[in-house]
């Protein structure tokens, strides 16, 4: 149990990846870690494949002060996610403290949104390379890259290496 004590907030929102939410959501908990599922309001978010995830808390109600990192599913729940303000800022106070930041496939988008991406070096799906290249990153097509506090990765293939590498890093 390699993350017995530490706290992760798992985001979401409508049209998140069903696998990029539920294989870390089961994975971090198999290792010990409290997984706080969060979204733009609480209920019920539907997945691409028609998965269901609730919510165990608003963003209006967490601070980031309070978890060790946070994992942002692609999908197109992303874009989703950064039309509600506190979700930015939740990302943005998260890399001010230094904390990981884990995102997968279109995920960069919230990064590039919490203007968290300049001089990173950062993987993405490839059709939002252009997204966070604009947003100042060097991208590479990896399966999964770490750059200080920064996880990223490209797809649901990924996700092993995605997950190892958060595993790694807070433990």
């Amino acid at each position: 149990m390699k993350l017995k004590g530490k706290k992760i907030a798992l985001f979401v929102a409508e049209i998140y990846n069903d696998f990029e939410y539920w294989y870390p959501y089961y994975r971090m908990k198999e290792e010990g870690a409290t997984v706080v599922s969060i979204g733009p309001r609480k209920g019920v978010f539907e997945g691409k494949y028609g998965i269901p995830a609730k919510t165990d808390e608003k963003i209006d109600d967490v601070n980031p002060d309070s978890f060790d990192a946070v994992i942002i599913p692609g999908g197109y729940a992303p874009d989703h996610m950064r039309r509600k303000q506190e979700m930015v800022d939740f990302v943005a106070k998260m890399n001010e403290q230094g904390k990981t930041i884990a995102a997968i496939c279109h995920a960069g988008w919230m990064l590039a949104s919490a203007n968290v991406l300049k001089d990173k070096k950062v993987t993405s799906f490839y059709a939002i390379k252009d997204d966070v290249v604009n947003a100042g990153a060097s991208w590479v097509d990896e399966t999964v890259v770490q750059d200080g506090n920064l996880i990223t990765s490209r797809n649901p293939d990924d996700l092993p290496a995605f997950c190892t590498t958060i595993i790694n890093a807070l433990s």
